[in-house]
């Protein structure tokens, strides 16, 4: 099993994209996106601050894939 995190499933029950994130983190969208698809990570520090952001708890963000 691998971790994988819950960022796009959070955007779309809150009705938000990730243009939106990234403005609000001040990040290029294109990293947003390869959060949202599990290409890559964001650090915990950026976590923390998409946690808020949303206002979602940052444990919310993790589930495991088989």
């Amino acid at each position: 099993m691998r971790m994988i995190n819950r960022i796009k499933i959070v955007l779309v029950e809150q009705n938000r994209t990730g243009k939106w994130l990234a403005e609000q983190l001040n990040k290029n969208e294109a990293t947003v996106s390869r959060w949202c698809t599990n290409e890559s990570q964001p650090s915990l520090d950026t976590l923390i601050k998409i946690s808020e952001v949303l206002n979602v708890d940052v444990r919310d963000f993790w589930c495991q894939q088989k």
